[in-house]
């Protein structure tokens, strides 16, 4: 069994995000507007956030990344990026799990935003009982879907 955790992000794990934005989400971004190296290095230049990112760990191996925002009525899943190689391990469902079980106790939804081409991502969150509400986006290329307790 994988031990899971969770540290604050800090400012050396910058490149570390980039690296595994690039890594995680690559192949989706250059689907929907093809990879710009630049472009995407000040998107997250101005997104990369160490106050309110959390680093995943996986046996103690910095294994992705958690943006979790608590809004007024819903618990807000901003992103949840895993390097390939911890992906399929079930790091992603237990993180999405126990933020499910929060919101729950917390009588609020969870929420997310996933991209239409991200098939993988869609049928976990509808696996763990969430469901589409709206698309968005040039061209409906997110879709947003929600958890209701």
């Amino acid at each position: 069994m994988t031990a899971v955790a969770l540290r604050p992000a800090t400012p050396a794990d910058s490149e570390f995000c980039y690296q595994l934005h690039k890594a995680a989400m690559g192949d989706y971004v250059t689907a929907i507007w093809g990879w710009d190296e630049q472009v995407q290095r000040g998107f997250h230049a101005r997104a990369f956030n160490p106050g309110r990112w959390q680093i995943i760990t996986a046996d103690g191996a910095d294994a992705g990344m958690l943006h979790v925002e608590h809004r007024p009525g819903e618990i807000y899943l901003a992103r949840i990026e895993i390097q390939p190689g911890y992906q399929g391990h079930g790091i992603g469902t237990g993180l999405i799990r126990a933020l499910a079980a929060e919101a729950r106790h917390q009588g609020q939804d969870l929420v997310l935003d996933v991209l239409a081409v991200n098939h993988r991502a869609q049928a976990l969150y509808q696996r763990l009982g969430m469901k589409e509400v709206a698309r968005h986006g040039d061209g409906q290329v997110k879709i947003t879907m929600r958890l209701t307790p």
